[in-house]
């Protein structure tokens, strides 16, 4: 029996916080593998700006999990060239998997609070069981037809504030790994216009 946890999201750029939760959830939960998934547009985003090229978000996941061997990252969703939503994505993935295997789904505290919303949520808790990650000290609050587990810490870092930092030439070493930085420099990733 294996245990896989999916994590999707923009990852615009992926930073140490993903990483982070990744690596509480794999120990929480004793997870086998975890699979970054990077959307091609999240539809719960599609009234925002388009993310940065998927290649360039694939590239910097694989950057940053370069050290994590039970980390990978899949390029799914990104193919579709649409929003996929997650009972999609989820029922790709488990139709690979044994039926005794156990299939997660990462999310924020943001997204959990909202859950009931999702495109065909009744199908999707049949499919996965939710890890959800606090932002703000906020707790979250169990819901009763919705299996989830609860992880108790995240790290406070936004996509957005390093997107607006690289912008502005602030350093961002503390919130993207070496690897990460060096990419988006060398690819001129979030520079101002």
């Amino acid at each position: 029996m294996k245990r896989v946890a999916l994590f999707g999201g923009t990852f615009d750029p992926i930073h140490r916080g993903h990483v982070f939760i990744a690596s509480r959830a794999r120990e929480h939960c004793r997870l086998d593998e975890l699979v970054f998934i990077p959307c091609w547009l999240s539809p719960h985003k599609q009234d925002q700006e388009p993310p940065t090229d998927g290649d360039h978000r694939l590239r910097m996941i694989e950057l940053a999990i370069q050290d994590l061997p039970w980390a990978s990252v899949s390029s799914w969703e990104l193919n579709r060239s649409q929003a996929s939503f997650s009972w999609q994505t989820a029922e790709h993935f488990r139709r690979g998997m044994d039926k005794s295997d156990e299939l997660f789904w990462i999310i924020g505290m943001d997204q959990w609070k909202v859950i009931e919303r999702w495109g065909r949520i009744d199908y999707l808790s049949t499919l996965v069981e939710f890890i959800v990650f606090p932002r703000n000290g906020q707790s979250p609050t169990p819901k009763d037809s919705i299996p989830a587990r609860f992880l108790d810490d995240a790290m406070d870092i936004s996509s957005t504030k390093i997107r607006t930092q690289q912008a502005q030439g602030l350093s961002i070493a503390n919130e993207v790994t070496p690897a990460v930085a060096d990419y988006m420099i060398e690819k001129a990733l979030y520079q101002a216009s």
